[in-house]
């Protein structure tokens, strides 16, 4: 079996990128361990970039998304009880941000595959990339007990975090970026309608909150809890009472609750690798970073790797520049370390830390303080908030 670019794993970043390079002619198979069903079952992020946003569009996948999806001109901060209103449009001229959760941007992309008889080949086991650091770099995996090979010209790794994609690479050759956060967001998914027109970032003296939705009558609410803290300590009853006592009064008692039909706790951790490739072996998404999800940062990340490979291939078959496929991690860098320290931003100024000193806690409160306060520092929120520009390949 052959293609020219062959990807690991189904998840939104790969088979974005798969549907990019479909349009413009460049043949790819995507190698997916997972079923489809498992895929779309993750619940995971709802905030879109507009530079996500765009891209979606260009890989003609964006339709659903304009009908369906929030377009958000803002977002709210309460701050130890009151409301401070972040103008995402009226602070970067005219730029916003898009609520549509990302089992739907798999979903879109999904059909769109199908639809153009791109191939996607799910529960593929054992896939293991092989000579990446050779002119004949291959695949293996096995598939209805038969072991293939796959023969291409590069391999796309969008396999998260625990894929064989960066353990593929030798370890000598690189350098891990690590912060583990001592508290995870205890989430839950229920049908009622959201709380606020806008999402609303709460900090308080338990702890941090987030308020979010995924349609008028779909939400996502989170709330810290402890590294340690187990899902069956925590009923429904009580996680809205919990959330209920973090958000402003007015808010709390606007509060609709009901039965939860998800329920989950998520680690928050900081993780970069160095290089981003090896090679004919390119990561992407998770199988290279890891962002808190406080900034809202971790599948747009995915989505501007993508940008990046999708728009270095393109000039690489059409024009025989080669010469760009060596600048792919130190252009993702650029962009992956302003988001990271975004996200780190955001989650030391809204969590509690329990072993923050008082000095501590005053300068974080002032920081928060003045950053509202100031037409400059809530732009500086604003602009990272709706995602800093893709860096243009030349």
């Amino acid at each position: 079996m052959k293609t020219q670019v062959a990807i690991i794993g189904a998840g939104p970043s790969g088979l974005l990128l798969g549907q990019l390079l479909h349009k413009a002619g460049i043949d790819n198979i995507i190698l997916e361990r997972q079923t489809p069903d498992y895929v779309l079952g993750r619940i995971r992020a709802g905030v879109l970039e507009q530079g996500m946003v765009e891209l979606l569009h260009e890989a003609g996948v964006g339709e659903r998304m304009v009908a369906e999806g929030l377009v958000h001109d803002g977002f709210e901060l309460a701050i130890d009880g009151r409301l401070v209103h972040i103008n995402l449009k009226e602070l970067t001229d005219g730029k916003t941000v898009m609520v549509y959760g990302q089992t739907e941007v798999t979903r879109d992309l999904m059909a769109a595959r199908q639809a153009c008889g791109a191939r996607t080949l799910y529960q593929a086991e054992h896939v293991q990339p092989h000579d990446m650091n050779t002119d004949r770099p291959y695949v293996t995996f096995e598939k209805d007990g038969e072991r293939v090979r796959l023969d291409c010209d590069y391999i796309a790794g969008c396999d998260g975090f625990h894929g064989v994609s960066r353990q593929s690479i030798p370890a000598e050759v690189l350098t891990e970026f690590e912060r583990v956060y001592p508290f995870g967001w205890l989430g839950i998914l229920a049908d009622t309608p959201p709380v606020h027109d806008e999402l609303i970032y709460a900090r308080h003296e338990r702890g941090f909150a987030l308020c979010s939705m995924r349609s008028p009558t779909r939400t996502r609410y989170y709330v810290q809890v402890a590294a340690d803290e187990r899902i069956e300590d925590w009923s429904d009853e009580r996680f809205w009472s919990e959330l209920k006592r973090r958000l402003p009064a007015e808010q709390a008692d606007k509060l609709v609750t009901g039965p939860s039909i998800e329920k989950s706790i998520a680690p928050l951790r900081s993780f970069v690798v160095e290089p981003m490739q090896y090679g004919k072996l390119f990561l992407l998404g998770d199988a290279a970073h890891i962002v808190p999800p406080t900034g809202a940062k971790g599948l747009n990340l995915a989505a501007s790797d993508v940008n990046t490979l999708y728009r270095i291939l393109v000039k690489v078959y059409r024009e025989g520049r080669t010469d760009l496929l060596t600048r792919y991690s130190e252009i993702c860098l650029r962009r992956i370390w302003k988001a990271e320290r975004f996200s780190w931003w955001m989650t030391g100024m809204l969590h509690q830390f329990e072993d923050n000193d008082a000095f501590t806690q005053r300068m974080l409160q002032t920081e928060l303080d003045y950053y509202v306060g100031s037409e400059a520092g809530r732009k500086t929120i604003a602009e990272n908030y709706v995602g800093l520009p893709y860096e243009v390949i030349e």
